[in-house]
């Protein structure tokens, strides 16, 4: 995590904790000549609604212009995750098992780098999805530090 998204996590717990919201990741990325700061949050059971979402930003507006961690001009977001949300933390994983979802490893596994099937199972050392290569299912663990990136995903196939 960047110094950036470590100070704006700092900054944006307390708020979150006490409205009873999760945090699901934080970016702070340059776009054209624009900085973004986006924070995206959720309810623990999903579906977080725009009022939630206005709130946390206006919070967070005042304690950003107090504290001023960032250099830069920059663009405050505060939104919901998508249908795709990012799954970052053990406990993202673990609601995620039987979900469908996405994965790209850093180096292949049965030579391949990316995933997309169902998560079947999840534990310390890594997760066991099945996935579908053309007309076969094939279950493919993946150990933990092998995965560069994991969302939930969307099954057009059935």
């Amino acid at each position: 995590m960047s110094k950036v998204t470590t100070v704006i996590e700092e900054l944006v717990t307390p708020i979150l904790e006490e409205l009873n919201l999760e945090l699901v990741d934080i970016e702070f990325i340059k776009e054209g000549r624009n900085w973004f700061l986006r924070v995206y949050i959720d309810t623990p059971g999903g579906g977080i609604d725009i009022e939630q979402c206005a709130l946390v930003s206006e919070r967070l507006s005042v304690i950003l212009d107090e504290k001023d961690p960032i250099e830069q001009n920059y663009y405050l977001e505060v939104s919901s995750p998508g249908a795709e949300r990012p799954l970052k933390k053990e406990s993202d994983f673990e609601k995620a098992v039987g979900k469908f979802i996405y994965v790209k490893t850093y180096e292949p596994i049965k030579d391949m780098k990316e995933f997309e099937g169902y998560l079947k199972a999840y534990n310390e050392d890594g997760l066991e999805m099945e996935v579908r290569i053309k007309t076969r299912k094939l279950n493919v663990f993946i150990d933990k530090d092998k995965v560069a990136k994991a969302r939930l995903a969307i099954d057009f196939s059935s």
